[in-house]
């Protein structure tokens, strides 16, 4: 199927942006809460940029509110119109997602997310497992298997309890060969069946 594709100056203007997000050093024309990434001269920035269709800091204040140690940062509008957009639309959203600082694009309907690239996240219990994982699914998001799911936007999330790492890692391999074939069965995963099945 083939790509509808924006006009080549909407492209131009977004690898632009890309780039010139990584190499300011004064946030002149940032507006909104927190501290930009970019804003040290003296500071290496290695993080995520993720495409958004209009949608980045919807997503990113999601984030913010469900995973812990993530939060909003600067958000950057357009300082005038420009062929996919307006004045005071949200170009860039800076954020902190698990301690992992990301840049959300809102660059249009042309790319979409895909399972080559998730988020996982390690949790303790079945009870933190259940609140991400319904965080997530019941705010439009999808179920997968093996404790993947999709948030509303597309981006995958890998909700891997602990318990399961270390069972998959077992030295004992026929505990962790059982712990594996339950999980298979699974969507988000259940840690007393995980721990029965290693148990046998």
């Amino acid at each position: 199927r083939a790509h509808r594709l924006a006009p080549a100056g909407h492209h131009s203007y977004l690898h632009c942006l890309l780039l010139s997000q990584h190499r300011r050093h004064k946030a002149a024309i940032l507006s909104g809460v927190g501290q930009s990434y970019f804003a040290d001269p003296g500071q290496f920035y290695i993080g995520g940029d993720i495409w958004y269709d209009g949608t980045a800091l919807e997503a990113a204040q999601f984030y913010a509110k469900t995973f812990p140690d993530s939060a909003v940062g600067a958000i950057l509008r357009a300082p005038g119109d420009y062929p996919a957009g307006k004045q005071g639309d949200v170009l860039t959203v800076e954020f902190t997602v698990i301690g992992i600082p990301c840049l959300g694009l809102n660059g249009g309907p042309e790319f979409r997310h895909n399972e080559a690239f998730s988020f996982q996240i390690a949790t303790d219990d079945q009870a933190e497992t259940d609140r991400l994982w319904n965080a997530i699914v019941g705010n439009g998001g999808q179920e997968s298997v093996c404790g993947w799911c999709k948030d509303k936007w597309g981006l995958s999330w890998q909700i891997t309890p602990r318990v399961l790492t270390d069972a998959l890692a077992d030295p004992d391999r026929a505990a962790a060969k059982r712990a594996f074939e339950a999980m298979m069965q699974m969507g988000k995963i259940d840690i007393a069946a995980i721990e029965a099945a290693r148990r046998g």
